[in-house]
Protein backbone atom coordinates (compact mmCIF):
# COMPACT_ATOMS: atom_id res chain seq x y z
CA UNK A 1 0.00 0.00 0.00
CA UNK A 2 1.16 3.42 -0.55
CA UNK A 3 1.54 5.64 2.28
CA UNK A 4 0.15 9.34 2.08
CA UNK A 5 3.23 11.83 1.82
CA UNK A 6 4.22 13.45 5.28
CA UNK A 7 4.75 16.75 6.05
CA UNK A 8 8.94 17.51 6.11
CA UNK A 9 10.46 17.14 9.85
CA UNK A 10 12.18 19.74 10.95
CA UNK A 11 14.62 18.24 14.11
CA UNK A 12 15.47 20.58 16.94
CA UNK A 13 19.38 20.15 15.73
CA UNK A 14 17.78 23.06 13.18
CA UNK A 15 17.11 25.33 15.68
CA UNK A 16 20.96 27.21 15.62
CA UNK A 17 20.97 27.29 11.45
CA UNK A 18 17.03 29.19 11.69
CA UNK A 19 18.17 31.10 14.69
CA UNK A 20 21.03 32.68 12.60
CA UNK A 21 18.82 33.21 9.47
CA UNK A 22 18.63 37.13 8.86
CA UNK A 23 14.80 36.53 8.05
CA UNK A 24 12.22 36.18 10.31
CA UNK A 25 11.22 32.33 11.01
CA UNK A 26 8.68 30.94 13.39
CA UNK A 27 6.80 27.87 14.19
CA UNK A 28 3.06 27.97 15.08
CA UNK A 29 0.73 25.20 16.48
CA UNK A 30 -2.91 25.59 16.53
CA UNK A 31 -2.03 29.42 15.15
CA UNK A 32 0.22 30.21 18.32
CA UNK A 33 3.80 31.06 18.16
CA UNK A 34 6.02 28.17 19.42
CA UNK A 35 9.07 29.02 18.37
CA UNK A 36 10.65 32.48 17.01
CA UNK A 37 14.09 33.26 15.94
CA UNK A 38 15.90 36.48 16.80
CA UNK A 39 15.26 38.07 13.36
CA UNK A 40 11.42 37.83 13.99
CA UNK A 41 11.91 39.28 17.74
CA UNK A 42 12.95 41.97 15.91
CA UNK A 43 10.78 42.09 13.06
CA UNK A 44 8.09 42.10 16.12
CA UNK A 45 10.10 44.46 18.14
CA UNK A 46 9.92 42.02 21.00
CA UNK A 47 12.81 41.99 23.73
CA UNK A 48 12.76 38.60 24.50
CA UNK A 49 10.66 35.47 23.35
CA UNK A 50 8.46 35.12 26.00
CA UNK A 51 6.98 38.21 24.52
CA UNK A 52 5.91 36.61 21.70
CA UNK A 53 5.83 32.52 22.68
CA UNK A 54 1.79 31.26 23.19
CA UNK A 55 0.24 34.04 21.78
CA UNK A 56 -2.01 34.18 18.59
CA UNK A 57 0.19 35.47 15.20
CA UNK A 58 -3.04 37.02 14.43
CA UNK A 59 -2.59 39.38 17.32
CA UNK A 60 0.24 41.08 14.93
CA UNK A 61 -2.01 40.95 11.44
CA UNK A 62 -3.57 44.20 10.78
CA UNK A 63 -7.27 43.78 11.05
CA UNK A 64 -8.23 44.62 7.55
CA UNK A 65 -5.78 41.65 6.81
CA UNK A 66 -6.75 39.09 9.90
CA UNK A 67 -9.42 37.57 7.36
CA UNK A 68 -6.92 36.88 4.73
CA UNK A 69 -4.18 35.92 7.00
CA UNK A 70 -6.63 33.26 9.28
CA UNK A 71 -7.37 31.25 5.93
CA UNK A 72 -3.54 31.34 4.73
CA UNK A 73 -2.89 29.77 7.88
CA UNK A 74 -4.95 27.65 8.10
CA UNK A 75 -3.63 23.47 8.41
CA UNK A 76 -3.28 21.94 5.07
CA UNK A 77 -3.04 18.28 4.64
CA UNK A 78 0.71 16.42 4.85
CA UNK A 79 2.54 17.09 1.30
CA UNK A 80 0.85 20.50 0.44
CA UNK A 81 3.25 22.88 -0.99
CA UNK A 82 4.51 26.18 0.36
CA UNK A 83 1.89 28.84 -0.42
CA UNK A 84 3.10 32.12 -2.38
CA UNK A 85 4.28 34.98 -0.65
CA UNK A 86 1.91 37.89 0.00
CA UNK A 87 2.21 40.97 1.92
CA UNK A 88 0.70 41.64 5.25
CA UNK A 89 0.28 44.29 7.06
CA UNK A 90 2.06 43.88 10.62
CA UNK A 91 1.40 45.61 14.07
CA UNK A 92 4.84 44.92 16.58
CA UNK A 93 4.74 44.94 19.81
CA UNK A 94 5.44 48.92 20.25
CA UNK A 95 2.68 49.45 17.94
CA UNK A 96 4.53 50.17 14.80
CA UNK A 97 3.01 49.05 11.38
CA UNK A 98 5.46 47.20 9.28
CA UNK A 99 4.79 45.57 5.85
CA UNK A 100 5.72 41.74 5.58
CA UNK A 101 6.81 39.34 2.62
CA UNK A 102 4.80 35.87 4.68
CA UNK A 103 5.34 32.51 3.13
CA UNK A 104 4.09 29.66 5.30
CA UNK A 105 4.39 25.67 4.86
CA UNK A 106 3.12 22.55 6.90
CA UNK A 107 6.13 21.15 8.52
CA UNK A 108 6.24 18.21 11.76
CA UNK A 109 7.95 19.73 14.25
CA UNK A 110 9.03 17.56 17.42
CA UNK A 111 6.88 15.26 16.53
CA UNK A 112 3.83 17.27 15.97
CA UNK A 113 2.27 18.56 12.64
CA UNK A 114 2.75 22.61 13.02
CA UNK A 115 3.11 25.44 10.29
CA UNK A 116 6.31 26.88 9.60
CA UNK A 117 6.24 30.90 8.54
CA UNK A 118 9.02 33.05 7.49
CA UNK A 119 8.62 36.99 6.96
CA UNK A 120 10.58 39.48 5.21
CA UNK A 121 10.30 43.31 5.95
CA UNK A 122 9.25 45.16 3.68
CA UNK A 123 8.32 48.31 4.87
CA UNK A 124 11.55 50.01 3.15
CA UNK A 125 10.69 48.07 -0.36
CA UNK A 126 7.56 49.37 0.39
CA UNK A 127 8.42 52.82 0.27
CA UNK A 128 10.41 52.75 -1.92
CA UNK A 129 7.79 51.45 -4.48
CA UNK A 130 5.48 54.44 -3.48
CA UNK A 131 7.77 56.48 -3.91
CA UNK A 132 8.51 55.59 -7.05
CA UNK A 133 5.23 54.83 -7.77
CA UNK A 134 4.54 58.82 -7.10
CA UNK A 135 8.16 59.67 -9.15
CA UNK A 136 6.47 57.53 -12.14
CA UNK A 137 3.23 59.62 -11.92
CA UNK A 138 5.49 62.82 -11.83
CA UNK A 139 7.17 62.10 -14.70
CA UNK A 140 4.14 60.81 -16.52
CA UNK A 141 2.32 64.14 -15.87
CA UNK A 142 5.69 66.04 -16.81
CA UNK A 143 5.70 63.43 -20.09
CA UNK A 144 2.40 64.12 -21.20
CA UNK A 145 2.23 68.24 -20.30
CA UNK A 146 5.85 68.74 -21.83
CA UNK A 147 6.17 71.04 -24.58
CA UNK A 148 8.76 69.21 -26.13
CA UNK A 149 8.08 66.34 -27.78
CA UNK A 150 9.97 63.11 -27.23
CA UNK A 151 10.99 60.93 -29.63
CA UNK A 152 12.62 56.99 -30.71
CA UNK A 153 13.65 56.14 -34.17
CA UNK A 154 15.30 52.86 -34.96
CA UNK A 155 18.57 52.93 -37.61
CA UNK A 156 16.34 53.01 -40.30
CA UNK A 157 14.40 56.29 -38.60
CA UNK A 158 11.33 54.57 -38.54
CA UNK A 159 9.77 56.53 -35.10
CA UNK A 160 9.28 53.68 -32.55
CA UNK A 161 8.12 55.90 -30.59
CA UNK A 162 6.94 59.71 -29.48
CA UNK A 163 5.38 61.48 -27.06
CA UNK A 164 2.12 63.52 -26.81
CA UNK A 165 3.59 66.74 -27.51
CA UNK A 166 3.54 65.75 -31.23
CA UNK A 167 -0.27 66.99 -30.67
CA UNK A 168 0.47 70.31 -29.67
CA UNK A 169 3.80 70.25 -32.20
CA UNK A 170 2.59 68.56 -35.37
CA UNK A 171 -0.97 67.86 -34.97
CA UNK A 172 -0.71 64.50 -35.32
CA UNK A 173 -1.74 61.95 -33.09
CA UNK A 174 1.22 59.66 -31.72
CA UNK A 175 -0.34 56.67 -33.42
CA UNK A 176 -0.23 58.52 -36.63
CA UNK A 177 3.39 59.42 -36.35
CA UNK A 178 4.86 55.96 -35.39
CA UNK A 179 5.81 53.09 -37.97
CA UNK A 180 6.68 56.25 -40.59
CA UNK A 181 9.92 57.52 -40.81
CA UNK A 182 11.08 60.82 -39.68
CA UNK A 183 11.82 62.14 -42.85
CA UNK A 184 8.14 62.18 -43.75
CA UNK A 185 8.06 65.42 -41.71
CA UNK A 186 10.64 67.46 -43.20
CA UNK A 187 10.23 70.01 -45.95
CA UNK A 188 13.79 69.82 -47.00
CA UNK A 189 15.47 66.14 -46.79
CA UNK A 190 18.46 68.81 -46.70
CA UNK A 191 17.59 69.75 -43.11
CA UNK A 192 16.91 65.93 -41.80
CA UNK A 193 20.60 64.83 -44.31
CA UNK A 194 22.57 67.66 -42.02
CA UNK A 195 21.36 66.06 -38.88
CA UNK A 196 21.94 62.74 -39.30
CA UNK A 197 25.60 63.94 -40.70
CA UNK A 198 25.76 65.40 -37.14
CA UNK A 199 24.78 62.47 -35.57
CA UNK A 200 27.03 60.13 -37.54
CA UNK A 201 29.97 62.28 -36.95
CA UNK A 202 29.58 63.59 -32.91
CA UNK A 203 27.07 60.79 -31.85
CA UNK A 204 24.62 63.66 -30.98
CA UNK A 205 23.16 66.92 -31.74
CA UNK A 206 22.70 69.89 -29.94
CA UNK A 207 19.95 73.04 -30.85
CA UNK A 208 20.22 71.68 -34.18
CA UNK A 209 17.97 73.62 -36.11
CA UNK A 210 15.45 72.13 -38.89
CA UNK A 211 11.83 72.58 -40.36
CA UNK A 212 9.28 70.16 -39.76
CA UNK A 213 5.40 70.29 -41.72
CA UNK A 214 2.33 70.35 -39.57
CA UNK A 215 -0.61 68.12 -40.32
CA UNK A 216 -2.54 71.49 -41.46
CA UNK A 217 0.22 72.07 -43.91
CA UNK A 218 2.28 74.92 -42.02
CA UNK A 219 5.90 75.09 -42.07
CA UNK A 220 7.35 75.00 -38.42
CA UNK A 221 10.91 75.79 -37.36
CA UNK A 222 12.35 73.39 -35.00
CA UNK A 223 15.30 72.78 -32.76
CA UNK A 224 16.21 69.23 -31.91
CA UNK A 225 18.36 67.72 -29.08
CA UNK A 226 19.23 64.44 -29.81
CA UNK A 227 22.02 61.07 -29.12
CA UNK A 228 22.53 58.28 -31.09
CA UNK A 229 21.46 54.81 -29.71
CA UNK A 230 24.04 51.73 -29.59
CA UNK A 231 22.62 47.99 -29.08
CA UNK A 232 24.74 45.47 -26.73
CA UNK A 233 27.17 44.85 -29.68
CA UNK A 234 28.28 48.36 -30.23
CA UNK A 235 25.99 48.87 -33.44
CA UNK A 236 23.65 51.84 -34.09
CA UNK A 237 20.45 51.35 -33.87
CA UNK A 238 18.59 54.61 -33.58
CA UNK A 239 18.46 57.90 -32.44
CA UNK A 240 16.31 59.09 -29.47
CA UNK A 241 16.06 62.85 -27.94
CA UNK A 242 13.24 65.84 -28.52
CA UNK A 243 12.37 68.77 -30.39
CA UNK A 244 10.83 71.55 -29.61
CA UNK A 245 8.53 74.33 -31.94
CA UNK A 246 11.02 77.49 -31.96
CA UNK A 247 8.86 79.58 -34.61
CA UNK A 248 8.22 82.36 -32.44
CA UNK A 249 12.37 82.84 -31.59
CA UNK A 250 12.87 82.02 -35.51
CA UNK A 251 10.51 84.46 -36.43
CA UNK A 252 12.07 86.86 -33.73
CA UNK A 253 15.54 86.53 -34.73
CA UNK A 254 14.40 86.86 -38.79
CA UNK A 255 12.66 90.14 -37.99
CA UNK A 256 15.46 91.43 -36.15
CA UNK A 257 17.99 89.97 -38.82
CA UNK A 258 15.96 92.16 -41.27
CA UNK A 259 16.28 95.53 -39.09
CA UNK A 260 20.11 95.17 -38.52
CA UNK A 261 20.40 94.63 -42.51
CA UNK A 262 17.42 95.54 -44.55
CA UNK A 263 16.79 99.30 -45.32
CA UNK A 264 13.24 99.60 -43.44
CA UNK A 265 11.96 101.50 -46.75
CA UNK A 266 13.08 99.65 -49.98
CA UNK A 267 13.54 96.50 -48.61
CA UNK A 268 16.95 95.51 -50.05
CA UNK A 269 20.55 95.54 -47.90
CA UNK A 270 20.88 98.82 -45.99
CA UNK A 271 24.54 100.12 -45.89
CA UNK A 272 26.32 98.01 -42.98
CA UNK A 273 24.77 94.94 -44.36
CA UNK A 274 25.72 96.16 -48.15
CA UNK A 275 29.26 96.97 -46.96
CA UNK A 276 30.07 94.41 -45.19
CA UNK A 277 28.88 92.03 -47.94
CA UNK A 278 30.51 94.33 -50.68
CA UNK A 279 34.03 93.86 -49.00
CA UNK A 280 33.78 89.90 -48.81
CA UNK A 281 33.32 89.82 -52.81
CA UNK A 282 35.89 92.59 -53.19
CA UNK A 283 38.11 90.58 -51.33
CA UNK A 284 37.04 87.34 -53.33
CA UNK A 285 37.48 88.84 -56.70
CA UNK A 286 41.09 90.24 -55.69
CA UNK A 287 42.21 86.84 -54.75
CA UNK A 288 41.79 84.78 -57.51
CA UNK A 289 41.63 87.83 -59.81
CA UNK A 290 37.93 88.16 -60.74
CA UNK A 291 36.18 91.51 -62.57
CA UNK A 292 34.21 93.50 -60.13
CA UNK A 293 32.16 96.48 -61.05
CA UNK A 294 30.32 99.15 -58.97
CA UNK A 295 28.08 101.11 -59.88
CA UNK A 296 27.03 104.20 -58.00
CA UNK A 297 23.42 105.26 -58.47
CA UNK A 298 21.79 108.99 -57.51
CA UNK A 299 18.02 109.85 -58.04
CA UNK A 300 18.55 113.23 -60.09
CA UNK A 301 16.59 116.24 -58.48
CA UNK A 302 15.37 113.96 -55.65
CA UNK A 303 15.15 116.87 -53.35
CA UNK A 304 12.66 118.39 -55.43
CA UNK A 305 10.38 115.48 -55.58
CA UNK A 306 10.34 116.10 -51.50
CA UNK A 307 9.71 119.64 -52.16
CA UNK A 308 7.03 119.64 -54.33
CA UNK A 309 4.85 116.35 -54.26
CA UNK A 310 5.79 116.02 -50.49
CA UNK A 311 7.56 112.95 -48.11
CA UNK A 312 5.46 110.47 -49.00
CA UNK A 313 6.01 110.64 -52.35
CA UNK A 314 9.27 110.89 -52.35
CA UNK A 315 9.50 107.55 -50.27
CA UNK A 316 6.86 106.11 -53.00
CA UNK A 317 9.79 106.59 -55.74
CA UNK A 318 12.77 105.47 -53.62
CA UNK A 319 10.64 102.28 -53.13
CA UNK A 320 9.48 101.70 -56.91
CA UNK A 321 13.23 102.44 -58.17
CA UNK A 322 14.37 99.83 -56.17
CA UNK A 323 11.36 97.37 -57.46
CA UNK A 324 12.51 98.27 -60.65
CA UNK A 325 16.61 98.06 -60.25
CA UNK A 326 15.95 94.58 -58.78
CA UNK A 327 14.23 93.25 -61.73
CA UNK A 328 17.29 94.41 -63.74
CA UNK A 329 20.09 93.14 -61.79
CA UNK A 330 21.36 89.16 -61.79
CA UNK A 331 20.78 87.01 -58.79
CA UNK A 332 25.12 87.45 -58.19
CA UNK A 333 24.87 90.73 -58.02
CA UNK A 334 24.41 92.84 -54.35
CA UNK A 335 22.15 96.23 -54.67
CA UNK A 336 21.93 98.16 -51.35
CA UNK A 337 20.93 101.87 -50.12
CA UNK A 338 23.64 103.70 -49.17
CA UNK A 339 21.40 106.80 -48.09
CA UNK A 340 18.96 108.93 -48.69
CA UNK A 341 18.39 108.84 -52.75
CA UNK A 342 21.89 106.99 -53.18
CA UNK A 343 22.23 103.50 -54.27
CA UNK A 344 25.44 101.16 -55.10
CA UNK A 345 25.64 98.10 -56.97
CA UNK A 346 28.54 95.28 -57.17
CA UNK A 347 28.63 93.32 -59.84
CA UNK A 348 31.02 90.14 -59.88
CA UNK A 349 32.63 89.08 -63.28
CA UNK A 350 31.36 92.03 -65.27
CA UNK A 351 33.58 93.64 -67.55
CA UNK A 352 32.79 97.26 -68.70
CA UNK A 353 30.40 95.75 -71.23
CA UNK A 354 28.46 94.23 -68.65
CA UNK A 355 28.03 96.73 -66.68
CA UNK A 356 26.81 99.24 -68.95
CA UNK A 357 24.56 97.05 -70.03
CA UNK A 358 22.80 96.75 -66.42
CA UNK A 359 22.87 100.93 -66.13
CA UNK A 360 21.79 100.96 -69.28
CA UNK A 361 18.68 98.82 -68.67
CA UNK A 362 17.90 100.49 -65.31
CA UNK A 363 17.40 104.12 -67.61
CA UNK A 364 15.39 102.44 -69.87
CA UNK A 365 13.26 100.71 -67.20
CA UNK A 366 12.93 104.52 -65.37
CA UNK A 367 11.52 105.76 -68.56
CA UNK A 368 8.70 103.65 -67.90
CA UNK A 369 8.26 104.54 -64.50
CA UNK A 370 5.19 107.34 -64.08
CA UNK A 371 4.13 108.90 -60.83
CA UNK A 372 1.10 111.05 -60.06
CA UNK A 373 0.75 114.02 -57.95
CA UNK A 374 -2.26 114.71 -55.98
CA UNK A 375 -3.90 116.10 -59.16
CA UNK A 376 -3.06 112.84 -61.40
CA UNK A 377 -0.40 114.83 -63.24
CA UNK A 378 2.06 112.66 -64.46
CA UNK A 379 5.98 112.89 -64.03
CA UNK A 380 9.00 110.74 -64.29
CA UNK A 381 12.13 110.39 -62.36
CA UNK A 382 16.02 110.15 -63.63
CA UNK A 383 18.85 108.64 -62.66
CA UNK A 384 23.00 109.32 -62.72
CA UNK A 385 25.09 106.02 -62.51
CA UNK A 386 28.79 106.12 -61.88
CA UNK A 387 31.32 103.33 -62.61
CA UNK A 388 34.53 101.63 -61.29
CA UNK A 389 36.23 98.42 -61.87
CA UNK A 390 38.66 96.66 -59.48
CA UNK A 391 42.11 97.45 -59.96
CA UNK A 392 45.13 94.69 -58.99
CA UNK A 393 46.55 97.69 -56.48
CA UNK A 394 42.96 98.09 -54.88
CA UNK A 395 43.25 96.93 -51.18
CA UNK A 396 39.48 98.13 -50.38
CA UNK A 397 36.33 98.45 -51.68
CA UNK A 398 36.28 101.84 -50.62
CA UNK A 399 38.77 102.17 -53.56
CA UNK A 400 35.97 101.53 -55.98
CA UNK A 401 33.61 103.50 -54.47
CA UNK A 402 35.37 106.72 -54.47
CA UNK A 403 36.33 106.39 -57.93
CA UNK A 404 32.74 105.38 -58.50
CA UNK A 405 31.67 108.43 -57.00
CA UNK A 406 33.86 110.61 -59.00
CA UNK A 407 32.09 109.45 -61.88
CA UNK A 408 28.64 110.14 -60.37
CA UNK A 409 29.91 113.61 -59.95
CA UNK A 410 31.06 113.72 -63.46
CA UNK A 411 27.30 112.66 -65.00
CA UNK A 412 25.51 115.21 -62.41
CA UNK A 413 27.89 118.02 -63.51
CA UNK A 414 27.84 116.73 -67.04
CA UNK A 415 23.50 117.35 -67.28
CA UNK A 416 22.29 114.50 -64.76
CA UNK A 417 20.54 111.20 -66.41
CA UNK A 418 24.13 109.81 -68.07
CA UNK A 419 26.49 107.06 -67.38
CA UNK A 420 30.20 107.33 -66.88
CA UNK A 421 32.87 104.89 -66.00
CA UNK A 422 35.83 105.64 -64.42
CA UNK A 423 38.97 102.57 -64.70
CA UNK A 424 41.82 102.57 -63.21
CA UNK A 425 43.36 105.69 -65.48
CA UNK A 426 40.97 106.39 -68.27
CA UNK A 427 37.39 107.63 -68.01
CA UNK A 428 34.43 107.91 -70.66
CA UNK A 429 31.23 109.06 -70.76
CA UNK A 430 27.98 107.28 -72.32
CA UNK A 431 25.90 109.62 -73.57
CA UNK A 432 22.31 109.16 -72.60
CA UNK A 433 19.44 107.86 -74.98
CA UNK A 434 18.66 111.22 -76.46
CA UNK A 435 21.74 112.27 -76.88
CA UNK A 436 23.08 109.11 -78.50
CA UNK A 437 20.04 108.82 -81.13
CA UNK A 438 20.83 112.30 -81.70
CA UNK A 439 24.32 111.52 -82.30
CA UNK A 440 23.70 108.28 -84.66
CA UNK A 441 21.52 110.78 -87.05
CA UNK A 442 24.36 112.94 -87.21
Amino acid sequence: MIQPPTAPHLPPSHDDLVEALPSCVMVLRQGLITSVNQAGLHLLEAATAQELLGRAITEFIHSADQAHARERLRWRQPGEGALAPTQYRVQTCKQNLRICLVSSKPIRYQGEDAILVSAMDMTDHSAMEERLRVSEQNFRRLFENMQDVYYRTDAGGVVQMVGPGVRRVLGYEPEEIMGRTAESYYPHSSDRDAFKQAIQENGEATDFPGQMVRKDGQVIDISINSHALYDERGQFCGIEGIYRDVTQRKNLERALQRLATEDSLTGISNRRAFMERAMQVFQMAQRYNHALALLMLDLDHFKSINDRYGHAAGDEVLKRFAQTVELVLRDSDLFGRLGGEEFCIVMQYAQSEEAHLVARRIRESLQNLIFQDADGAPYGVTVSIGISFSQPDDNHVQKLIERADKALYQAKRDGRDQVVELGGSASSNVLDAKQQQGANKG
